[in-house]
């Protein structure tokens, strides 16, 4: 925010952000204010994994599971307040089942081992996150939380298809300081634009569960308001606090 606002200095601008917007009480500064939008660059959704124990193969089932068990289920998060969170308590609200969050400190290892030994049922995660042990068979999706499948799982439902509104994702995109001028941003946007037509850029993403995204300033813009107010809604409904 402090920085000139020449274009050289830039902010990885990531869902992290439109969290802790609602998260922190005592910010000293406002994305949506302070920092102007130049482009978004992919998202990659979150996937709703069940250890097989669990005997439930569709969402539906996961749910009907969790209604006759209220407060038996536990979902693992890597630590209150972030994507793995506040993902699992916003499946909780459209389905209004009763899970317990178990939220684990050292990112989403000590999670996954936990999840992995069936000492945790339920893990909301990024795609990436968590691939390699669904392809296994060590872990089982129900759905991505997304509003169509993905290419990386294609096997597996998309979530707001069968509970209308569970959508989740990762982002990433780039911010300036908000006093950087218009043509710095327009510049910065068509380059970006540019580089995610890259074949092989694609494909990267891709493995990764993700999708690539551009679009305009504004558009980022707006993105980022979008989510930053969802999750706001979450995060209070659930009377999150940040640690």
């Amino acid at each position: 925010m402090r920085a000139a606002a020449d274009g050289y200095a830039l902010l990885l601008v990531t869902s992290t952000n439109a969290l802790g917007a609602t998260l922190y009480d005592s910010l000293d500064f406002s994305l949506l204010r302070d920092i102007a939008p130049v482009a978004s660059i992919y998202r990659v959704p979150v996937v709703l994994v069940v250890h097989p124990s669990v005997p439930a193969n569709t969402v539906s089932e996961l749910i009907a599971h969790a209604k006759a068990n209220p407060g038996k289920l536990n979902f693992a998060s890597s630590g209150t307040g972030n994507l793995t969170h506040v993902s699992g308590e916003l499946f909780k609200m459209l389905t209004g089942t009763d899970m317990v969050h178990i939220p684990y400190r050292g990112g989403t290892a000590p999670a996954q081992t936990d999840l992995l030994s069936g000492r945790v049922q339920i893990m909301f995660d990024t795609i990436p996150a968590l691939i390699g042990h669904i392809k296994t068979g060590a872990l089982r999706a129900l759905a991505v939380a997304s509003a169509t499948p993905s290419e990386a799982l294609p096997n597996v439902p998309a979530g707001s298809q069968i509970v209308r509104g569970f959508e989740a994702s990762g982002w990433y995109g780039i911010g300036a300081p908000s006093k950087v001028s218009s043509e710095i941003v327009d510049r910065l946007n068509r380059e970006i634009n540019a580089t995610l037509q890259d074949p092989k850029l694609k494909v990267r993403f891709a493995d990764l569960g993700g999708i690539s995204l551009g679009g305009s300033p504004i558009e980022f813009g707006k993105f980022i308001s979008d989510e930053t107010e969802k999750w706001s809604k979450v995060i209070r409904a659930a009377n999150i606090k940040a640690e």
